[in-house]
């Protein structure tokens, strides 16, 4: 079988958003966009439900539905993008609570499901969702009357735990909901590492519960086996792989892997120093990264491997993130649909 497969091992990702839990006296929900950081929301979801998770945050309409059928009734699904055009029948049927990001949707909102549950998105100082002080300031009493389920905002420099903009956004989103008796939610992974003063009501974590930084005890939770096509011998001096980038310092053996950047395994990351496994043995990725291929120095084993490893828990995606000059988030979400896909838990 020429097929990569990826193994997502979803105990360790219920692990991931246990251990983050007890560092909250605040509810901790969970954010499962992009298809659960591209391995699959409904399955993530399930299992964390199972575990405990009540909420649930996707970025569109279109994922929530997706999770609902998923999930079924019960747990809450909230939208960050808030109520777009068209949005209403899918917020309605399928029981999404969009978090509003201005004016013109909260008006959207009202008239199209009024009494429907909604949220409502602050602006901290990030300037990407959300509504500005000013805005907030001008709509606020009206929204209140209309018994919102969350005021929320988002930290953009949470995971620099000195980033002077931490306590700033801090600052004004407390100016913003002090006194409101409505719950709030400030805190993603990395605002949930700075203390219990980003906490609130409710944190919503996400790439820390996939294995990623900045959580540093987060448990891995996918592994990457690529399964080698052809293995052959090189002299000193002869190169490998597209434009002769890697030349053969010594007698080598080469094994080719089916696996490449259509697979999102993406072609930068041979800028830096990434391995393969062979079990426990790091093996140097030599050569460009191709579309479907990727070669690999096995010289140095006592015998010819049938599959080497990218991702377990030695190399984790923040390090071939590192490699690639990008993060942990982009690896995750970049894994290609290929894959033959094993759930563990």
């Amino acid at each position: 079988m020429s097929t990569a497969r990826l193994t997502i091992n979803l105990d360790a990702l219920v692990t991931n958003w246990r251990n983050l839990n007890t560092k909250t006296n605040c509810e901790t929900a969970a954010v499962v966009k992009a298809n659960g950081y591209g391995l699959d929301s409904g399955r993530v979801a399930t299992a964390l439900a199972k575990a405990g998770a009540r909420n649930f945050f996707v970025a569109i309409a279109e994922e929530g539905v997706a999770l609902r059928r998923a999930l079924g009734p019960g747990p809450g699904i909230s939208v960050f993008s808030g109520h777009m055009e068209g949005d209403a029948k899918l917020l309605r049927d399928f029981q999404l609570t969009p978090m509003l990001n201005s004016l013109d949707q909260m008006l959207r909102h009202f008239e199209a499901l009024p009494g429907h549950p909604f949220g409502v998105q602050l602006d901290s100082g990030m300037n990407r969702l959300g509504m500005e002080p000013g805005e907030w300031a001008a709509v606020r009493d009206i929204a209140l009357g209309q018994n919102p389920v969350l005021l929320m905002s988002h930290l953009a420099c949470a995971d620099e735990p000195d980033h002077p903009m931490n306590p700033q956004q801090l600052k004004a989103f407390q100016e913003m909901t002090d006194g409101i008796e409505v719950p709030r939610s400030l805190s993603a992974t990395g605002g949930m590492l700075l203390g219990r003063d980003y906490h609130f009501d409710l944190c919503r974590p996400g790439i820390g519960l996939y294995g990623g930084r900045p959580f540093g005890d987060a448990l891995p939770v996918v592994q990457l086996d690529l399964p080698v096509i052809q293995i052959r011998d090189l002299m000193p001096g002869e190169t490998v792989g597209y434009g002769n980038t890697w030349t053969a310092p010594r007698q080598c053996r080469i094994a080719t892997v089916a696996a490449g950047y259509a697979d999102g395994l993406l072609r930068r990351m041979t800028d830096g120093d990434i391995k393969a496994y062979a079990g426990a043995t790091p093996c140097p990725v030599v050569g460009r990264i191709s579309m479907d291929l990727i070669t690999i120095d096995v010289t140095d084993l006592s015998e010819d491997p049938a599959v080497l490893t990218l991702l377990n828990e030695q190399q984790t995606v923040d390090a071939l993130a590192d490699a690639a000059g990008t993060i942990g988030y982009e690896i995750l979400t970049s894994l290609g649909a290929r894959y033959a896909r094993t759930y563990q838990g």
